[in-house]
């Protein structure tokens, strides 16, 4: 009987599992990057190019660094994927289990938290230090299947050889970021790996409907947590005169009154019940509530403009926006998209359209929707800083950008033109 047609998807993984085992045959050590007769996928090359710029060793061990217990359960009290373990247990556990996988969940930091699944594959995970708080982000430990998916933000499978690390040539890997559904954040990363054979062409995407499975869990908690805010803010807002609004602990509105309504405001980064100065609304009184602030404006004048603006890209996964003045400082820390905007504005100061940054962002100037939706959304914590018509800093104040070290890591998850421009340009000193 003849053999059944080869379908695309599987052709696919059978040709990346043989460049992985030529790569794996014909690794060398760095600063070259690995040889081979046939080329990695561009995902993969350009993860080494970033591994090996920052110095990563094939021979990286990977229980350097690991992080105490004590410290996992730190970081599992307060990560939000604790929130979300059921949905990926469900989704992932038992299959990975079944087909002798493993599940890693991993936080925004890359490192471990969580470990389950086939037991003959712990084993082997144990004896090359796969383990609960091993650190995988990509610049420690090299191309990997949670490191890379949080450095480019989307889905990634990597085969065997494929991997950098040594210790990890007999895995393959397939992992997926989950983000903050709110603002788009990354909060950590989920990996299923095993050994190579056991890989099925269909691993990456069931992986990946996981990972937003847990998103829309997220969504889901997010907007119970607000209704239960309404309901306390119901008989308080009601007493107030003047403006007022009710958010949770991140800055999400609940309610308002004695306004329009807002999505959601800049807070200190640690807030704390008094007088405080915000971004979009001026001196308010913060006053705490029972999973949130009651913010009341002040009817004093609003302080001026910020003398100072400074925009942090020098991490490779997060990015902020600080803004120093007389009233006082806060900083935002920046959605993917937004670190994009905010560097192109930073980068044209006279201003640009929404066609120009349409250009910028997406290579095609018709795309003016997307850019002045999220612009808007800029707006909301950004506000008195930003001038439109066009989009850009006010003049009085004075930017600042932070740079990465070398300028090839800067947004290194962005495939923006002007992003992408920026790269190939600058040259810090």
């Amino acid at each position: 009987m003849a053999n059944p047609p080869v379908g695309p998807s599987r052709r696919a993984t059978v040709d990346a599992a043989r460049t992985a085992r030529m790569l794996s045959d014909a690794r060398h050590t760095p600063p070259s990057p690995p040889r081979a007769r046939t080329a990695p996928r561009p995902v993969i090359e350009e993860s080494w190019e970033r591994a090996l710029r920052g110095g990563t060793h094939p021979d990286h061990d990977l229980r350097t660094g690991l992080l105490s217990r004590e410290e996992v359960e730190r970081r599992r009290g307060t990560s939000p994927l604790r929130h979300v373990l059921p949905v990926l247990r469900e989704g992932l556990v038992s299959v990975a289990d079944a087909a002798h996988h493993i599940v890693l969940v991993a936080d925004d930091e890359g490192r471990a938290l969580w470990r389950e699944g086939s037991a003959a594959v712990l084993r082997k995970a144990d004896e090359v230090g796969i383990e609960v708080g091993t650190d995988w982000r990509e610049d420690v430990v090299g191309t990997n299947g949670v490191g890379t998916p949080a450095v480019v933000r989307r889905p990634v499978q990597v085969f065997a050889g494929e991997h950098l690390s040594r210790a990890l040539a007999s895995f393959t890997c397939a992992g997926a970021p989950i983000t903050d559904p709110r603002d788009g954040r990354l909060i950590g990363v989920v990996d299923v790996s095993g050994p190579l054979e056991t890989m099925h062409p269909a691993t990456l995407a069931w992986v990946d409907s996981v990972a937003k499975l847990a998103e829309a869990r997220l969504r889901e908690l997010h907007l119970t947590s607000l209704e239960r805010l309404r309901a306390v803010a119901a008989p308080i807002l009601p007493r107030i005169g003047g403006r007022a609004l009710v958010v949770d602990r991140d800055g999400w509105t609940a309610a308002v009154t004695g306004m329009p309504y807002v999505r959601r405001i800049a807070l200190p980064k640690s807030p704390s019940g008094g007088r405080r100065w915000l971004p979009s609304l001026g001196l308010c009184a913060l006053e705490p509530l029972a999973g949130g602030w009651l913010v009341r404006a002040a009817d004093e004048p609003v302080p001026g403009a910020a003398t100072r603006i400074v925009l942090d890209l020098t991490l490779p996964r997060r990015w902020s926006v600080a803004a120093f003045g007389s009233a006082g400082s806060w900083t935002h820390e920046l959605s993917p998209r937004h670190a994009e905007l905010l560097y192109l504005l930073a980068l044209h100061r006279t201003g640009r359209s929404a066609a120009a940054l349409a250009e910028d962002m997406f290579g095609d100037p018709g795309r003016t929707v997307t850019v002045r939706a999220e612009m808007s959304r800029v707006r909301r914590y950004l506000g008195a800083f930003l001038e439109h018509r066009p989009y850009r800093f006010r003049e009085d104040a004075e930017v600042e950008v932070l740079w990465p070290e070398d300028p090839r890591e800067l947004l290194p998850h962005s495939t923006a033109p002007g992003v992408a421009r920026g790269r190939a340009s600058v040259r810090v000193p």
